[in-house]
């Protein structure tokens, strides 16, 4: 199956609810990050969450997710535009933790206490809007609820799933976001949210008819129409130009420290793991514009 996003509406124009397969990019992106089972686990729900915050943008708009916790993954990040791309990463990939009663262990990884902060270039030129909200389960899918409900104002429901298979990599990885929006019937939310308490495993809907199964099940008898899909990949958004602008914002004298005691620079991305090497005469360059920039 595809990876893809797809997006539904009910008849009476009141809840939406968009459902994503992100299995093949789930399993491309903790293979680069060399994530452990749980970090898997946990960067998987955060892509599956990233790549449907992303399908709410519009054209040329871009979308950022980081969640900082107080757990031993220390911070997870996704990125997401406008045209289906993602990317994620995660601050300690090799962070690991016993499952607990045959679930992972997904809030204790990230951490109980800490922040989840959203950002979102609108695509105007300024500064991007941020948003932060505390961590309130860690269990990700609830925490994105929580902001949508609480800084967005529009009363949200995400779930995400992923699964590994024997070997250790992803297997499945999907999510659904559910919102009321301005006209929504007080009988079909209730309606909506019971279903969601009832739904089985997301893997299994998937796995049995895909993205449009998982929004059958919940809408259930409710009438609704298929809005539209799109395709939802991996694209990485670093290249030699980002890295000198990334090494000139150190500073001339950073970077001098770095010429003498290295006589170069390494510097590898942290969302698809490519190296890149600065010789000495480069670094030299970078240096005699942050010394412009600055004034020295």
């Amino acid at each position: 199956m595809a990876d893809q996003v797809v997006r539904a509406l009910c008849l009476s124009g009141g809840i939406r609810i968009l459902v994503c397969n992100a299995s093949n990019l789930a399993r491309e992106i903790c293979t680069l990050q060399q994530a452990s089972a749980t970090a898997s686990i946990a960067l998987s729900r955060g892509l599956a969450g990233g790549a449907l915050m992303g399908a709410l943008l519009k054209d040329g708009q871009r979308t950022a997710l980081k969640f900082e916790g107080n757990g031993p993954l220390r911070k997870m990040i996704i990125e997401a535009d406008s045209d289906g791309a993602v990317r994620g990463c995660v601050g300690n990939p090799a962070a690991d933790l016993e499952v607990i009663n045959e679930k992972w262990d997904v809030a204790g990884l990230i951490g109980r206490a800490g922040f989840l902060t959203v950002s979102k270039d609108l695509g105007f030129g300024g500064h991007p809007y941020q948003g932060v909200v505390q961590l309130v389960s860690s269990e990700v899918g609830e925490d994105l609820a929580y902001y949508l409900t609480d800084s967005e104002q529009t009363p949200s429901a995400v779930g995400l799933g992923a699964t590994l298979a024997d070997d250790g990599l992803v297997a499945t990885c999907c999510g659904f976001l559910v919102q009321a929006l301005p006209k929504a019937d007080d009988g079909e939310i209730g309606k909506i949210m019971a279903r969601i308490a009832e739904l089985p495993a997301l893997s299994g809907l998937l796995e049995d008819g895909g993205a449009e199964r998982i929004i059958q099940d919940l809408f259930g008898d409710i009438p609704y129409t298929v809005l539209e899909s799109h395709d939802i990949f991996f694209r990485c958004g670093c290249g030699q130009e980002k890295v000198e602008r990334a090494l000139i914002t150190l500073g001339a004298e950073e970077l001098r420290d770095m010429r003498t005691k290295e006589s170069g620079a390494e510097v590898i991305c942290e969302f698809c793991r490519k190296e890149y090497h600065l010789d000495g005469a480069e670094l030299d360059n970078l240096i005699k514009q942050a010394s412009e920039r600055s004034g020295d």
